[in-house]
């Protein structure tokens, strides 16, 4: 496995948690739950880790300050490609990848990630997405494959035709890229959305337009990539990952 680096999306207050504390420090078992996104990243040998913060970033640097990171700040949520854009002045010239994770995504396992990224090595591609199967994908962007199984396109729920509302890949937010040209390309995405933020997604778009080579990785089980918005979905990973301690005693 080549060298790479990570950045960790964790800017975001989460309003759906109904509280005050910023999202990527709702505990799991007793700790925040991104340093379980930061010890998944170190496991791999994740050469520099930054850290993007914004909603209570002295307290999250605070709480992360047992870590070998770096931070950069996103002062205003205005969406992923912006939050990653913040990062140029740390990452804008590194040599090697790129891979995103998401301060809210915790259950990813070191043999998913390990996965992704030597599928991204391998196949030389610019851009290589994390995806999962999902029984009822209501309300994800479905993932569209070309007849060599190359990202074709990401398709939005609401935009998705009948027969791509069938498809039951989805696009879970985790991705590795080329730096150098990603960081090239990120000033290109435009925010002419409902919401009006820039989003990672559009990069790959971006990618695909031009005939260049986006692949995907899917993970065994969606569980691990579920992200977590809200007290319910915090409860349940905690069920998931005591499951898994038990299943490792066993």
């Amino acid at each position: 496995m080549q060298n790479f680096s990570t950045v960790i999306l964790a800017a975001g207050q989460g309003t759906r948690m109904k509280s005050d504390l910023a999202k990527v420090l709702h505990p799991i078992n007793g700790r925040p739950m991104v340093h379980y996104v930061i010890d998944v990243a170190l496991s791999l040998g994740s050469e520099k880790t930054v850290l993007i913060i914004g909603y209570q970033r002295e307290k999250v640097k605070e709480l992360c300050n047992q870590y070998p990171v770096q931070y950069a700040i996103q002062a205003e949520q205005l969406g992923t490609a912006h939050a990653v854009l913040q990062t140029k002045s740390l990452l804008g010239s590194y040599e090697h990848d790129l891979l995103v994770l998401s301060g809210d995504v915790p259950l990813l396992t070191k043999s998913t990630l390990k996965r992704l990224i030597t599928t991204h090595q391998k196949s030389g591609a610019i851009a290589t997405l994390l995806t999962a199967n999902l029984e009822n994908p209501a309300g994800y962007g479905r993932i569209i494959r070309d007849n060599e199984g190359n990202v074709q396109k990401i398709v939005e729920h609401k935009d998705a035709t009948s027969p791509e509302l069938e498809i039951k890949e989805i696009n879970v937010g985790i991705y590795l890229f080329k730096t150098k040209p990603l960081f090239e390309n990120l000033n290109q995405v435009r925010n002419d959305n409902v919401q009006g933020e820039y989003y990672l997604p559009d990069v790959v778009k971006i990618y695909v337009d031009r005939g260049e080579k986006v692949v995907a990785q899917l993970a065994e089980n969606f569980d691990e990539t579920r992200g977590i918005n809200t007290v319910e979905q915090l409860r349940k990973a905690e069920t998931i990952l005591n499951t898994r301690r038990l299943i490792k005693k066993s």
